[in-house]
């Protein structure tokens, strides 16, 4: 049980006594604790000195500050003491200014202190209830703050506000993962000075988690500057694979615009590549109940992560897998072709993304359409990347099937390392 501490203010000596004695049952069993004020300088100081004081009763009528002054100055802390006003009868305009200033409650003299018993019960119910509602919304605050970190600010406020709201348990579903990495950047990093290395790296990330949390993503994972995202968990999302395809354009194009900006202070920071994948894994909050760590394992994180990696060999910056693409109506993007991953079995159709604009332009109908003889094997497959590359010569992936077809190479079916 929890004691509740009591300031009394009143500058009657006698009270303190009647006080006692009326509740030292009450005072016995550890209900209550009373500390005792002559007026309200003397109960300003003391609640200084006593931090956890649960209410004030206090007189109206009293030397140096009286009780209205008193009740003022409780209302102008963050706490908003309950205050219950003791006074004569007679004085019920004082009482009625006293309400209307914030009081909780008043009783009159002479006390009835069977009235006073239930009336101060009362005050304590509602500071209770006051002092729960504010830990539970400084909870869920302090949740919001940490949650942050890895969802968007409306799933945040939705886990904070009711864990059970979503799924936090292991399970299996179906997500799409994505990652991201950065060119060289550890030995970037080595180059740099602190204030240097310090707001890069904050530019950079602050930017791209905008970016995931704009498209309802979950970080999962910041390593350095790689990033780990999850499309369709925790909360459930029918179009996790649509997001994560708009979000690796976004993030591309940020990542982009961060190099030229950086690259103007001398700074030369390395491509972003990211790969995207959909399929099935084990989702879940996996910190060991000392730590919140949302994340997913299984193949299709794997992947994901494979798929980022061969972005350096195709010549890309963005690659994800055709179990993607097939779960988007209206997939905007250039078959790269069968990926052999290591350590898999079976060759997987890959894409590269593209926005609608990249997707109707000349470029990539010449392109799609050297690549449509590359699946047939025709031998024209050479002249028409060989043309494509002479008008687009800023095209690796096109660069990378050319040099293929010139070393003998055949169909579309990529061994990657």
């Amino acid at each position: 049980m929890t004691t509740a501490l009591i300031l009394v203010v009143d500058d009657e000596p006698d009270l303190e006594v009647l006080v006692r004695q009326k509740f030292r049952r009450q005072i016995s069993d550890g209900a209550f604790t009373f500390l005792f004020a002559r007026d309200g300088v003397d109960a300003l100081s003391m609640l200084e000195a006593n931090q956890d004081v649960a209410m004030v009763l206090s007189d109206i009528n009293m030397p140096r500050m009286d009780g209205l002054a008193l009740l003022q100055k409780l209302q102008e802390r963050e706490d908003k003491l309950s205050t219950v006003i003791v006074s004569a009868y007679g004085d019920m305009s004082n009482i009625r200014m006293a309400m209307n200033r914030g009081a909780f409650d008043f009783v009159t003299k002479p006390i009835d202190f069977n009235d006073l018993e239930a009336t101060i019960a009362k005050t304590i119910r509602h500071v209770e209830a006051w002092r729960e509602a504010r830990r539970r919304q400084s909870e869920a605050e302090r949740a919001r703050a940490s949650l942050l970190r890895y969802f968007s600010p409306s799933l945040a406020q939705r886990l904070a506000g009711d864990t059970d709201a979503i799924e936090l348990e292991g399970q299996r579903r179906e997500v799409t993962s994505l990652f991201t990495d950065v060119e060289n950047f550890t030995t970037l990093a080595e180059t740099l000075e602190p204030n240097v290395l310090g707001p890069l790296l904050n530019d950079y990330l602050i930017g791209m988690t905008d970016i995931v949390f704009e498209h309802d993503g979950t970080v999962s994972k910041i390593v350095g500057d790689a990033l780990h995202v999850l499309f369709g968990a925790p909360g459930e999302q029918l179009d996790h694979a649509a997001r994560a395809a708009a979000c690796a354009l976004k993030l591309d194009q940020y990542a982009e615009d961060c190099r030229k900006r950086w690259g103007q202070k001398g700074i030369k920071l390395g491509v972003t590549r990211i790969g995207a994948h959909t399929g099935s894994a084990i989702v879940g909050n996996f910190g060991g109940g000392r730590f919140f760590d949302y994340t997913a394992y299984g193949d299709t994180i794997n992947v994901a992560a494979r798929l980022e990696s061969v972005n350096k060999q195709l010549g890309t910056r963005i690659c994800v897998s055709g179990s993607l693409a097939s779960r988007i109506d209206k997939f905007r993007g250039r078959p790269v072709g069968e990926l052999m991953l290591r350590g898999r079995t079976e060759a997987m159709r890959a894409f590269e993304p593209l926005t609608p604009a990249q997707y109707q332009n000349a470029a990539t109908k010449s392109y799609l359409k050297a690549f449509a003889l590359l699946e047939t094997a025709d031998a024209g497959a050479v002249s028409a990347f060989a043309a494509h590359v002479g008008s687009h010569p800023n095209d690796p992936l096109a660069s990378f099937h050319l040099k293929r077809l010139l070393n003998g190479a055949k169909g579309t079916q990529l061994a990657m390392d």
